[in-house]
């Protein structure tokens, strides 16, 4: 369980043809004002599946295992989408033994919808749902040389005003045998629940099924 691997370069990239410069800037000024963030269905485990494979370095998951993140896991989980596409998704749980602390899973972004702060935003919306209103921890797991990961959870550690704590979770030679890199906790809080909010400058995204 991981935010992003280090086969490639930190960011997470998309392997389909990019767009000319026009029809981009076109399609980011009208995903700003469309684009909706919810808790996903089973109907949306088939494109989560397609966009995480189209975000490397991230780890892919069988259509399953995505199925079950956006049906058991749903209330713990955010899709991103506009116009009926999904350009957004972040799986997390609760820690069984821990309610208080949500895990982050997996985090994906559409690169047609980055440098929006969309990651930052749909973390954040979680933390404004039913199933996380005692949420006072954060954590995930991080490889040392995934610098895009280190920068949105230190980010959302400062807008939180919580502290951080890092230790190795998974060690790459005890636990993968060499394979791939040691797993860094990241263990953020605590922090006040009632002091999350949504940055005020990200995408006009609209929430729905947001806790009052």
């Amino acid at each position: 369980m991981t935010l992003q691997r280090d086969k490639k370069a930190p960011e997470l990239s998309d392997a389909r043809p990019s767009l000319d410069s026009s029809n981009q800037t076109a399609l980011h000024r009208s995903l700003q004002s469309q684009i909706v963030l919810r808790s996903p269905t089973a109907g949306d485990g088939a494109a989560v599946n397609d966009l995480i494979e189209r975000c490397a370095p991230l780890d892919e998951n069988s259509i399953y295992c995505n199925l079950l993140q956006c049906s058991h896991f749903n209330e713990t989980c955010v899709l991103a989408e506009a116009e009926d596409k999904v350009l957004g998704f972040v799986s997390g749980y609760l820690l069984p033994r821990d309610d208080e602390t949500l895990f982050i899973w997996q985090v994906a972004v559409d690169k047609r919808a980055r440098g929006r702060k969309l990651a930052q935003s749909m973390i954040l919306e979680l933390l404004h749902r039913p199933a996380c209103l005692n949420v006072s921890g954060l954590q995930t797991t991080i490889t040392p040389t995934n610098k895009a990961s280190q920068a949105l959870f230190s980010t959302l550690a400062e807008q939180l005003d919580a502290p951080v704590e890092q230790r190795i979770l998974f060690d790459r030679e005890r636990h993968f045998g060499g394979d791939q890199q040691s797993e860094v906790l990241w263990d953020i809080g605590p922090f006040d629940p009632e002091a999350v909010v949504l940055p005020s400058d990200t995408l006009g995204a609209q929430s729905v099924g947001r806790a009052a």
